[in-house]
């Protein structure tokens, strides 16, 4: 699983492709994530967290 931020989303894509993992599983993430401090990366985290559960359910 992969955690990718708006703006790289479709480089992203063309990783994905160039490595021959074209379904590898991703997750969107708003951009930017750096710096944002700690309070906003946990919720962060919280808001992706059932998708992130629910992919690792589906592998």
């Amino acid at each position: 699983m992969t955690f990718v931020t708006d703006d790289f989303w479709p480089q992203g894509d063309f990783v994905a492709q160039a490595e021959g993992m074209p379904t590898i599983p991703r997750v969107r993430l708003p951009h930017p994530v750096a710096g944002i401090g700690k309070v906003a990366m946990a919720e962060l985290a919280r808001d992706i967290r059932d998708e992130v559960l629910a992919r690792f359910a589906r592998s």
